[in-house]
């Protein structure tokens, strides 16, 4: 059967309409913009107490006393929450798009009532709005009337728009014919029979349409939130697009609480409208606390008390107005902007959240007013063609956002790159062997449950890996590709690899995941992906022309990996919300970049710190005694030599991998050359080895000394069930708990008696503490220098086999670049020594004073060593 080109025709009647409409829809764009800005503006200028207290008295009127103190109670709920502004702006856009909904629905209603004819025809009309999917109302709308409210109040009005119209029919036809009868027979004309006699009869029905009508706006008014209307909606569509679920949770739980709210007003209002319905509450008697819960003020008491608290209201919004500063001060040279509202998009991926954050900090540094909208990636690039927002940061062109651009080319201006290459990939955990390419996941698809989680289906990866990627390889037929989110693939790609379990997900280059997890990304030897895409900054059309200079700032703007990374980085370790104070702490880190992106006029720079300890360094480390006594140390001696370090606690994989990509500048404790040498190795290349600053250290397993007879490795055999079988471990992947595995109970024919268990340090040393103070027999995995060894009697079991190697040294290693930038600092540190007892009275000291308390442990211990600080930096 041949296909019918559906959708061409609609295509084709959509383009007429706004080629010879679009006179009518800016019209109500712009009705529908000015309503929802006027109404918002009113609901935002109260203190959210004082309009609290102005719905709560409106409750008490209407449903009595228990429903004000509930309205109280929710409304505070949600200020609390810090979601009043968006709940004010949720109810701005509900209240205009139903009472738009309104305006048509009842008219619609009543011609229905009164003829048949017009009822048979509005009917197929309404069950097809109502059981349309809701989402499919943002198309028209947004192409129609752009992104923002107005297209959030079209797609509102439309979807809810039906209950008015079948409620007000309803409620019409089910007056009794006799009343209109007799209305007639006195000579009432049809008019006057409507509003005076059908209406007033109708009116619990027509209520209840209304209350149906705000019900189905609000549920839409959520959905609408990805099309930029901000408020609730807004607030859901940033949870579902980072998964969030705490942030879900409050703006859902703020939706309920204004539905609610709104329901409950809208039932009473019917009921004190309606004639019955006022009988009805009359012949309702109750006795004590019920009546004090039921109890309602005279409507001129809460007249008085709506109109004080308004008053009161206005008021202070007047005179708290007129102290108000602008959110970011800034000196008469720098204001380039004068106030100018700068709108930016973005959607919910890493790097486009991190450098729209960026530009949106350095424009307010320039005296700019931005505001930052997020979207969909179809709703972002429709928002810039019609001119709804300035710019977006994230275009990966020419393959992924390249469908979007070829739609919209001619309205959008490309402004360069700022980032590349980056390249698009399938990744799978370090721990999938034999999987090193995409040659190789060929009939391996069981492993896989036949999946490859992918990311959003409208990006160009997506579409890319489904029509060629897989084709190229013969997988389309092994694989299916799973469609979700970014945030859902990661979130996959978490627990599975927290189970180790086998996945392959659909990732792109430059991405925090790799710092993160340890992953593999597969090889193209085909070259099926293509060139790496660049990532571009796109502008509406003409924005160039208007605003040349922070045009010509984009164009010359770039970001490194590094940069990137440890933005992104910082932005996902602040969580949800903080992106703005995320970015202001990682600017202060990096002085300079402000002045370098968003150049002043000559004459207007400020004196910034340069020199290599105006650059803050990144520092990883272990939750090992030694690492956290030597990092401190170095962050006090640096700290008060004007250097700034930032620490990081990291996994050992982690962080030679961020060492590796230059996320991480330095780790004090890599203990080479065995017990780290599998890292070592992979990223070696990549790294920089800054020598040894203590040595010998050995590694070993230790026993309580009451446990007799058991002094060497060889003691231990045929002895397990004193031990349960178990030797406590440490962090699984350490080079010493995979030497233990792999070489050292099999030198000793000990693995099949016992059982490493994967644990952590501190795991460990609680096992220690317990069974030493129960005097039980336990095994644990140590090393030295440790001050267990001075808290507890240990004996370390002697290792005739040379099992464990030869010992470690502990080094500095740092990334590639580190000497360049650092060449001061990096000849300290090559230096740097510390002697056993030095470093056993430090780590003790840390110990003795607690978790959170080494500075000051750092510090009380300096006063016993004076002379270590110069020592570690004898030119400073």
């Amino acid at each position: 059967m041949p296909r019918i080109t559906f959708g061409e025709w609609v295509d084709t009647g959509v383009e007429w309409l706004r080629a010879h409409l679009a006179w009518l829809f800016d019209f109500c764009r712009t009705v529908f913009e000015g309503a929802y800005d006027g109404l918002d503006a009113v609901l935002q200028a109260p203190e959210p107490l004082l309009l609290t207290g102005i719905l709560s008295v409106v409750a008490w009127r209407l449903r009595g006393l228990s429903a004000g103190l509930l309205s109280l109670l929710g409304f505070l709920f949600v200020d609390a929450l810090g979601l009043w502004s968006d709940s004010m702006s949720t109810l701005a856009l509900l209240l205009v798009a139903t009472v738009i909904a309104l305006a048509v629905g009842v008219p619609v209603g009543i011609w229905a009532a009164r003829s048949d004819r017009v009822s048979a025809a509005v009917r197929p009309v309404l069950d097809f709005m109502q059981t349309l999917p809701a989402m499919v109302y943002l198309i028209p709308a947004i192409i129609f009337f752009g992104t923002g409210a107005p297209a959030g109040i079209v797609a509102t009005l439309i979807f809810a728009v039906a209950p008015a119209v079948r409620m007000t029919e309803l409620g019409i036809r089910q007056v009794d014919p006799e009343l209109v009868e007799a209305a007639e027979a006195f000579g009432t004309t049809r008019r006057d029979t409507l509003l005076r006699v059908q209406l007033p009869l109708a009116l619990p029905t027509v209520m209840a349409g209304v209350n149906q009508v705000i019900m189905l706006g609000l549920s839409m008014a959520a959905i609408a939130g990805m099309v930029g209307t901000g408020g609730l909606g807004g607030a859901v569509n940033e949870a579902i697009g980072q998964l969030d679920v705490g942030l879900g949770a409050e703006a859902g739980l703020s939706i309920v609480i204004l539905a609610v709210y709104l329901d409950r007003m809208t039932g009473a209002l019917g009921r004190e409208l309606s004639p019955l319905g006022r009988r009805a509450a009359a012949a309702v008697r109750t006795t004590g606390l019920a009546r004090v819960l039921s109890h309602r003020p005279r409507p001129v008491v809460a007249g008085v008390g709506v109109v004080a608290l308004a008053l009161t209201a206005g008021l202070l919004g007047a005179v708290g107005g007129a102290g108000d500063a602008p959110a970011t001060a800034v000196g008469d040279a720098a204001d380039i902007g004068k106030g100018k509202k700068v709108t930016i998009g973005h959607v919910a991926w890493e790097e486009a959240v991190a450098s729209t954050y960026v530009w949106k900090n350095v424009l307010e540094r320039r005296g700019f007013d931005v505001e930052v909208q997020q979207y969909d990636v179809a709703p972002l690039y429709t928002a810039l063609a019609n001119g709804d927002i300035d710019f977006q940061t994230d275009a990966w062109l020419p393959t992924t956002s390249g469908p979007f651009l070829k739609k919209h080319g001619g309205k959008v201006e490309d402004l360069g790159s700022w980032y590349g290459p980056t390249s698009l990939e399938l990744a799978v955990p370090a721990y999938m062997e034999g999987i090193d390419s995409m040659e190789d996941l060929k009939g391996r698809a069981d492993e896989f449950g036949g999946r490859i989680t992918g990311i959003e289906p409208s990006a160009g990866e997506m579409d890319l890996l489904k029509n060629k990627v897989l084709g190229e390889y013969g997988l389309e037929g092994e694989y299916e590709v799973v469609d979700s989110s970014t945030p859902a693939m990661l979130a996959e790609l978490r627990r599975a690899y927290a189970a180790e379990e086998p996945i392959v997900v659909t990732l792109w280059s430059p991405h925090w995941a790799y710092s993160d997890f340890e992953l593999k990304k597969l090889k193209d030897p085909k070259d099926a992906w293509g060139a790496g895409d660049e990532i571009h900054t796109l502008a509406r059309d003409g924005y160039s022309e208007e605003n040349p200079v922070v045009a010509g700032w984009l164009r010359d703007f770039t970001m490194s990996e590094r940069q990137l990374t440890g933005l992104e980085a910082d932005i996902n370790a602040a969580g949800k919300g903080n992106q703005d104070k995320a970015v202001k702490a990682w600017l202060k880190k990096h002085p300079g970049l402000v002045d370098e992106w968003a150049p002043l006029p000559e004459g207007a720079k400020g004196a910034e710190g340069d020199g290599e300890a105006g650059r803050p360094l990144e520092v990883a480390w272990f939750p090992w005694e030694e690492d956290i006594a030597v990092t401190h140390l170095w962050k006090h001696v640096l700290e008060d030599r004007g250097y700034t370090m930032n620490l990081r606690q990291m996994d050992v994989g982690p962080v030679y991998t961020g060492l590796a990509s230059g996320d991480v500048d330095l780790n004090f404790d890599a203990w080479l050359p065995h017990a780290q040498g599998n890292f070592w190795e992979k990223t070696k290349d990549d790294l920089v080895d800054l020598g040894s600053w203590y040595e010998p250290t050995s590694l070993e397993i230790a026993v309580p000394s009451y446990v007799e007879g058991v002094d060497s490795m060889e003691d231990l055999k045929g002895r397990a069930d004193e031990f349960d079988g178990r030797i406590v471990g440490i962090e699984p992947g350490t080079g010493e708990m995979n030497l233990l595995k792999k070489d050292v109970l099999p030198a000793y024919g000990l693995e099949d008696e016992y059982e490493v268990v994967d644990g952590s340090t501190p795991a460990m040393l609680a096992e220690l503490e317990r069974a030493y103070a129960e005097k039980e027999p336990v095994a644990v995995t140590l090393w030295s220098p440790h001050w267990a060894y001075d808290r507890y009697g240990l004996t370390k079991l002697a290792d005739p086999e040379k099992a464990w190697g030869e010992g470690n040294r502990i080094h500095t290693i740092a990334s590639e670049d580190f000497p360049e930038q650092y060449p001061r600092l990096a000849g300290w540190i090559k230096g740097f020594r510390m002697s056993e007892e030095e470093l056993a009275s430090l780590e003790a000291e840390i110990v003795r004073r607690g978790q959170g308390e080494e500075p000051e442990a750092v510090e009380a211990w300096l006063k016993e060593h004076p002379d270590v600080p110069a020592r570690m930096t004898p030119d400073a």
